[in-house]
């Protein structure tokens, strides 16, 4: 496991890129070309094999999976411009980050903003290290779309033996990855006399006692999702995040950086493994001019291909805007909105391309990434519903965006 080699915000474009190559070459396992990184999955974590632990500790000693968090915490420390080259570099190599998850794509960026000096010491290096699970505790049964309806409690207790600490009750559900994670961050209410004043932001303990979850089954096959029940669990005051009743404020904040990743345009951004052209090509064949031989299918594969890159450039420019300002805005429920329905049309399009293949469940006769498109087509149903739904979308756009306010 090689460290990364002396990079400082003044060394030189190509020189970086020589380096960043050379560091590829000598520590990227080829058998691990063009695959996925796991842990940005809520599905079940799979046994890695011995190239794929090295490679989450080459890149987490390097610290390039967090590329532009600050050193102190274990991130890389790169500038805009470096990570953006060590991206393509990774994508030329066919390199995968194995650095992911909510921890990096919610929890971090929020921690990195609104924790204390002790909490980002001990919080944010395991996450660049890739060694750690985080999932949320948002949604409850009767708190989705208004999610300042939380009723899960906090009650605060001072104990001079056992410590000053939370005594949490209630349930959480959709708790993504929950039956997997280390620890959750969650909205507790610590003041049932104020709606938004009253929330927190805590940390808790997974494996605490009290804790309890049940997996979901969904309409794919998988039960990525949970029911989440805290029962009497006993929450350090350390735990908590920010101030008693700020976890409204932070909680928002969190929302925008999911907000952004879900759509696509998160650091990871990049066409998929084979465009629909290409996949349309083998299923539906091509004329004697080498052209998809279906006109119709051609027309409109062209047309959802140039508002794919569209909204991926607009993607990337909004996330190079968003770390020149210092964060990301609400602008995320723009490109929530647009690239959750693009994926959805995608998925739906990979299905009618493929014809009956694009129907298998399970069997012979279909190939793993055939199963894999039916059960991905279904799962991606709910990707304009987690996250904050459309409609929650559209009312953040016309109120934060457009300014158009309601009218008593």
């Amino acid at each position: 496991m090689a460290s990364a080699p002396a990079i400082t915000p003044e060394t030189d474009t190509e020189a970086f890129r020589a380096q960043v190559r050379e560091w590829l070459d000598a520590n990227f396992p080829a058998a691990l070309k063009g695959h996925d990184n796991s842990l940005s999955s809520v599905e079940q974590p799979s046994d890695e094999s011995a190239d794929e632990t090295a490679w989450r500790k080459s890149m987490g000693a390097t610290g390039w999976g967090t590329p532009t968090w600050p050193r102190e915490y274990g991130g890389g420390g790169l500038t805009r411009e470096q990570a953006k080259i060590l991206g393509q570099e990774m994508n030329r190599a066919g390199a995968y980050n194995p650095i992911g998850g909510m921890g990096v794509m919610m929890f971090g960026p929020t921690l990195l903003e609104y924790g204390s000096e002790a909490q980002k010491q001990e919080h944010i290096p395991p996450i660049t290290r890739g060694e750690i699970r985080w999932c949320q505790g948002y949604s409850e049964p009767n708190a989705g779309s208004d999610l300042a309806n939380i009723q899960t409690f906090g009650e605060a207790v001072s104990d001079p033996v056992g410590g000053d600490h939370y005594v949490v009750n209630g349930q959480k559900t959709w708790t993504s990855g929950g039956q997997w994670a280390d620890k959750c961050f969650a909205l507790v209410r610590t003041d049932k006399s104020h709606k938004h004043e009253g929330i927190s932001f805590m940390l808790i303990d997974m494996t605490a006692d009290g804790v309890d979850v049940k997996p979901i089954r969904m309409i794919s096959g998988m039960s990525p999702f949970c029911e989440t029940f805290f029962t009497n669990v006993k929450v350090p005051k350390e735990n908590l995040v920010g101030e008693e009743g700020q976890g409204w404020t932070i909680g928002k904040r969190l929302l925008q950086h999911e907000r952004t990743n879900l759509s696509g345009g998160g650091s990871a951004i990049r066409m998929p493994a084979m465009p629909l052209h290409a996949m349309a090509k083998t299923y539906v064949g091509v004329n004697d001019n080498g052209e998809l031989d279906d006109a119709e299918l051609r027309t409109r594969i062209s047309d959802f291909e140039m508002q794919w890159r569209s909204f991926l450039g607009t993607a990337m420019r909004v996330q190079a805007e968003a770390r020149a300002t210092g964060g990301v805005s609400e602008v995320s429920s723009i490109l929530k909105k647009v690239g959750t329905k693009l994926g959805q049309q995608r998925a739906e399009m990979m299905i009618e391309i493929m014809g009956m293949k694009g129907l298998g469940w399970e069997g012979e006769g279909f190939t793993d990434d055939e199963l894999r498109s039916t059960r991905g087509w279904l799962f991606g149903k709910a990707t304009t519903i987690y996250g904050g739904s459309t409609e929650v979308q559209n009312n953040i756009i016309a109120k934060r965006i457009l300014g158009m306010l309601d009218h008593q």
